[in-house]
């Protein structure tokens, strides 16, 4: 949780020293600041609150039955239980490509679904560790999370834009402030990319651990992470839109470590090391 308020705190300064700069160039920068926030923070809250329904549509990813998957239900159902959390929701995407998810505002609202690809490529007892880090994941209120470093984000992309508009417009009232608007302009928004990602990427640590813990069985995660990702380095993709990358378990989009700075998931060799060393502690042999 350290972690992730230093991060906050380093978009939060970012966003408020854009902010700064580009309002000298317009007089107001108290104005530009909270006005750049204030619009990021719409946008977003429609997507957070609309969450569970707008990936459900953009996976294709469809609810279903105890009856359709009693096997899923089942291990949703335990894990939930064992979390201390409603039973979310369960879906599944039709695509050969394992891989899983879980989306919703909150454990109330909340859905975990998993590719049919998924099902047939690991045992029950990966299954059980896949699930176990998804339900951590909404344990945590991972996708809250998400929601507050992309409003930063998104405030900071405004305020870069407006801020090159206005050293370009050759109207701004003082040229030493249009000058570091226009190189903050371009360095701040890939500095709030490089942050988020870092959240996306601890978030992903977390749910590893929580999800070991929750299911005993941090092998079984780690063998089902490096099957998934096996398929993902082979280049086979989910026909999905890519802005969910985010929140599916590995990366789908994403078939080489050499840009894991830039990649919303850390590299599955480190997860697996990890979820190793969890196992050790346990003295676990699952």
């Amino acid at each position: 949780m350290l972690r992730l308020g230093i991060m906050m705190f380093i978009l939060t300064g970012i966003m408020v020293a854009l902010g700064y700069v580009v309002g000298l160039l317009f007089g107001s920068p108290e104005l530009f600041t909270l006005g750049a926030l204030a619009l990021a923070v719409v946008f977003n809250a429609v997507s957070f609150f609309a969450s569970d329904r707008i990936v459900i549509s953009m996976t294709k990813a469809k609810l279903v039955s105890e009856a359709e998957q009693p096997t899923l239900h089942r291990i949703v159902s335990s894990l939930a239980l064992g979390a201390g959390l409603p039973k979310p929701k369960v879906a599944m995407v039709e695509s050969p490509v394992p891989n899983a998810f879980a989306t919703g505002r909150g454990p109330s609202n909340s859905v975990v679904a998993v590719t049919s690809g998924l099902m047939k490529a690991i045992n029950e007892d990966e299954l059980e560790g896949v699930l176990s880090h998804e339900i951590s994941h909404i344990k945590h209120r991972d996708v809250l999370v998400s929601t507050v470093a992309a409003t930063m984000a998104g405030a900071i992309s405004y305020l870069a834009l407006v801020g090159r508009l206005g050293a370009y417009s050759g109207d701004s009232r003082n040229s030493n402030a249009a000058g570091l608007a226009l190189i903050l302009s371009f360095l701040a928004p890939l500095a709030a990319f490089l942050v988020q990602t870092a959240v996306s990427r601890g978030r992903e640590f977390e749910a590893d651990s929580e999800g070991a813990s929750l299911s005993r069985k941090p092998l079984s995660l780690a063998s089902a992470l490096e099957k998934i990702e096996r398929v993902a380095k082979s280049g086979a993709q989910i026909r999905t839109n890519p802005s969910t990358s985010p929140l599916w378990i590995v990366n789908p989009f994403r078939a080489d470590e050499m840009v894991s700075l830039f990649s919303t998931h850390p590299p599955t060799a480190k997860r697996v090391e990890r979820l190793r060393g969890i196992a050790g502690k346990m003295g676990s042999l699952k």
